[in-house]
């Protein structure tokens, strides 16, 4: 497995720059880090009394991967859960936080290793995801990504403004739709038709 850091790097390369969509709930956002995370961490980097896009806008490359690694790695204990999950459960965990978590646990749940779906990861979600890789070594992880990528599909679905990052205005996948599938094999990816028909309801 590739190292935290180079995780963390390639994380910080999807998310891309700064950016302020009115559509997105996360508000200002640069590197994946949202104003709402830095006010919570009181990072005022221009030591101005307050947290505003300012400091969103001067928030570095290594002070994103900082709090990455901290918040969205080690707090939620993605550690524990066994080498191969811990990409996509922490690429998840910076994009949609404790849901990256409840995914993990239902789906382990439909594997019938029982847990609850609470977004926290302690020792039985730990134990449970050990014991379904070594009966589905092959298939898990690809599992786990696909249960991500239905994710962003329902979310889109249930809020209109949402569509935006699954589907593009070609009609292709959006963002959310390739972010989830850079962590399922190829045989597993949609194909332009099947992801058309996934979203021809959409208006």
């Amino acid at each position: 497995m590739a190292s935290i850091d180079e995780i963390t790097e390639e994380i910080i390369r999807r998310e891309g720059g700064y950016v302020n969509d009115p559509d997105d709930p996360g508000g200002a956002t640069k590197y994946g880090v949202t104003i709402g995370t830095m006010r919570r961490l009181g990072l005022d980097i221009n030591q101005d009394g307050r947290v505003d896009k300012r400091d969103v806008r001067a928030l570095s490359r290594a002070q994103a991967a900082e709090i990455f690694k901290k918040q969205y790695f080690e707090a939620p204990k993605i550690n524990l859960l066994p080498e191969p999950l811990q990409p996509s459960v922490y690429d998840m965990y910076v994009n949609a936080g404790a849901n990256a978590v409840k995914i993990l646990q239902r789906l382990l749940g439909e594997f019938g290793f029982a847990t609850i779906a609470d977004g926290v990861i302690g020792p039985n979600t730990a134990r449970m995801a050990a014991l379904a890789l070594a009966e589905a070594p092959a298939f898990l992880v690809d599992a786990y990504g696909i249960a991500r990528r239905n994710y962003y599909y329902q979310l889109a679905e249930n809020r209109p403004s949402l569509r935006k990052f699954a589907r593009r205005r070609d009609g292709g996948k959006g963002g959310w739709i390739t972010r989830a599938e850079t962590f399922i094999a190829p045989k597993f990816h949609l194909s332009d038709a099947e992801h058309a028909a996934r979203v021809r309801g959409w208006a």
